[in-house]
C-alpha cells in the first residue's frame, strides 16, 4: 500500500473487546486502527509525526463531562477531522449532546459492521460539502409510513403510488434517485405496508462494503472458507428470511456477486461461501441506485430488479414541497431531548425554497437540524440559514438552482397550500386532467395500493378507476 493511501482510525477510550471488534471491521476496508485510552494520548498521536495519516476518530465512551472537552481538544489541531461517537443504544440525549459538542456523526451500540464501514466511508469522504452534518435526524426520528411522506409534486406522488402498489406483492423492487432523495425511507415504507411487516428489515450498503467481503456479507460463509474466517457467519439474505433486504447502491456489486444474487432470486436458495449446501429463503429484495441499471449490469438481475421501478425526483424538481417538508422535518427534529420545540418563519421558508438542494431531502434535514441546535429563540428565521442564502447567490453549479417558481406558487406553498399542486411554474392553473391524476396518485399512496378502498373513497367503481388510470396514463404502477 502506498504511503499516500494509508488511513488510520484513531479509537479513543474504548474497552478491549470493542477495540478488537472495531479494528477487525475497519481493517476490511483498509483502515489501520490506533488506540488511545484518553485525551492526552489522543492529542499526542494527532500532533505526532504520523498524525496527518489519521483520517477519522471514533470515541468509544461518551460522558457529559469529558466528552465535549475531548472533541474540543481534537478539533484544535485538526478542525475538519471527522469525529464519530459511539452512543448507547436509544440514547437520543447523548447523541444530541455529542453533536452539539462538535461531533460529526454517532453510532449506536452494539456496532453493526456495515454501519461502521458506512459511517467511515461517508465521514472520511473529502468530497463531502464542508460543514454538513451527518444525517443524525434520520437516525433519531421514527420510520414513516408511505401515506405519511410529505410531498404534493406530481412526480413524487406518482413515485409513492408505484411504491404503494408494489407493497402488495413480494417481487423485487428498484428505487432510483439521487443521494438524499429518501430512497431508504420509501423502502422502509414499502416493507411496513407489505405482508412482511412483521418480518425483519435488513440493509447493506453495497458501495461501502469492500468487494473482497461483500459475498460474505450477503451470502454468509462457513468457518475456514478463506483466511480470517475463524467462525461461521450468517449472511444478510438468510437473516432477512421472511422479511425484506435493502441493497443500497446495488450497481456497486461486483459482476460475480451480481450473478450469484440473480441465482438466489431465481431459486430461493442461498449458498454460503465455502459451503456445499444451501439455505432456502423467502426474502423480498429492494434495491436502490442513483441511476437506472445500465448495460454493464448483469442482464438477468437487472431484469428481475427492474420489474417495478420507483423513480424518486430530486428536491429541486419539487420546490413547492419545501415549506410543508421543512415544517414536517422540523416537527420531527424539535422536541427530541436537548432540542426545544421550534416553528419556522415564512422568510426562512422563502430562503429554503430559493436553494437547489444538491443533497436533496437529507441535506434539508441536516440543515434544519443544525439550525435547531444553534437556535436561541422559539422560531427559525431567514437569519438562521446564512450559508444557504450565500450558496444560493454565488454557486455556479446548475444543479443547485431550483426551477423557476411563480410568486403565486411560492406564496401558496409558504402559506400551506393543499396537498395537490394547482399552479404551473408560470402561475397558470394546471389542467383538470392533471389535477385529477394527482388526486388518484395521492389516494393510491394514502391507501397503500388497496385499489378497492381507493375506488370507494373516491366515490367511483373499480372498473371506472382502472379506466381512468388507463386514460390518464398512470396504469403502469408496478
Amino acid at each position: 500500500m502506498r504511503a499516500d493511501t494509508i488511513r488510520f482510525l484513531l479509537l479513543v477510550d474504548a474497552d478491549a473487546a470493542e477495540r478488537r471488534l472495531v479494528a477487525a471491521t475497519a481493517s476490511r476496508a483498509g483502515w489501520n486502527t490506533l488506540g488511545a485510552p484518553g485525551m492526552s494520548e489522543a492529542t499526542e498521536l494527532l500532533s505526532g509525526p504520523h498524525g496527518h495519516e489519521i483520517r477519522a476518530v471514533l470515541i468509544g465512551g461518551w460522558d457529559s463531562v469529558n466528552g465535549p472537552a475531548l472533541v474540543r481538544a481534537l478539533r484544535v489541531d485538526r478542525p475538519g477531522l471527522p469525529i464519530i461517537v459511539l452512543a448507547e443504544s436509544g440514547s437520543i440525549a447523548q447523541a444530541v449532546e455529542a453533536m452539539r459538542a462538535g461531533a460529526s456523526d454517532f453510532l449506536s451500540r452494539p456496532v453493526a459492521p456495515e454501519r461502521l464501514l458506512g459511517a467511515l466511508s461517508v465521514n472520511a469522504d473529502r468530497r463531502r460539502a464542508a460543514g454538513e452534518l451527518a444525517p443524525l435526524s434520520e437516525k433519531l426520528a421514527p420510520a414513516l409510513a408511505l401515506e405519511e411522506l410529505v410531498g404534493a409534486a406530481p412526480k413524487f406522488r406518482a413515485a409513492l403510488a408505484v411504491a404503494a402498489k408494489a407493497a402488495r406483492h413480494r417481487l423485487p423492487l428498484l428505487i432510483v434517485g439521487e443521494p438524499g432523495t429518501g430512497k431508504e425511507t420509501i423502502a422502509r415504507g414499502v416493507h411496513a405496508a407489505s405482508q412482511r411487516a412483521r418480518g425483519s428489515f435488513h440493509q447493506i450498503d453495497c458501495k461501502a462494503v469492500p468487494a473482497n467481503i461483500i459475498d460474505s456479507e450477503l451470502f454468509g460463509h462457513v468457518a475456514g472458507a478463506f483466511p480470517g474466517a475463524f467462525a461461521e457467519r450468517v449472511g444478510k439474505l438468510v437473516e432477512a428470511d421472511g422479511g425484506t433486504l435493502l441493497l443500497h447502491e446495488v450497481g456497486s456489486l461486483p459482476a460475480e456477486t451480481q450473478a450469484m444474487l440473480d441465482r438466489v432470486l431465481a431459486t430461493g436458495e442461498v449458498r454460503p461461501v465455502g459451503c456445499n449446501g444451501s439455505h432456502s429463503v423467502d426474502v423480498r429484495v429492494i434495491a436502490t441506485s442513483g441511476s437506472f441499471l445500465g448495460e454493464q449490469f448483469h442482464s438477468g438481475l437487472a431484469q428481475r430488479l427492474s420489474g417495478t421501478v420507483v423513480p424518486v425526483p430530486p428536491l429541486r424538481e419539487r420546490s413547492g414541497d419545501i415549506p410543508a417538508l421543512a415544517r414536517h422535518l422540523l416537527a420531527r427534529i424539535a422536541g427530541q431531548p436537548g432540542i426545544p420545540p421550534l416553528s419556522i418563519a415564512n422568510d426562512a421558508l422563502a430562503v429554503l425554497m430559493r436553494y437547489g438542494w444538491p443533497g436533496n431531502v437529507r441535506q434539508l434535514s441536516n440543515v434544519l437540524f443544525r439550525a435547531a441546535l444553534q437556535c436561541q429563540g422559539a422560531a427559525l428565521t431567514g437569519q438562521d440559514f446564512p450559508h444557504i442564502a450565500i450558496q444560493s447567490r454565488f454557486s455556479g453549479r446548475s444543479q443547485d438552482f431550483p426551477p423557476e417558481l411563480s410568486k403565486a406558487s411560492q406564496d401558496a406553498a409558504v402559506a400551506g397550500a393543499p396537498a395537490i399542486t394547482l399552479f404551473q411554474s408560470d402561475g397558470h392553473l394546471r389542467t383538470l386532467e392533471e389535477i385529477e391524476a394527482d388526486v388518484i396518485r395521492l389516494a393510491i399512496g394514502h391507501y397503500r395500493g388497496k385499489m378497492t378502498e381507493v375506488a370507494r373513497r373516491l366515490g367511483i367503481g373499480r372498473s371506472t378507476l382502472y379506466r381512468k388510470l388507463g386514460e390518464l396514463g398512470i396504469d403502469n404502477l408496478g
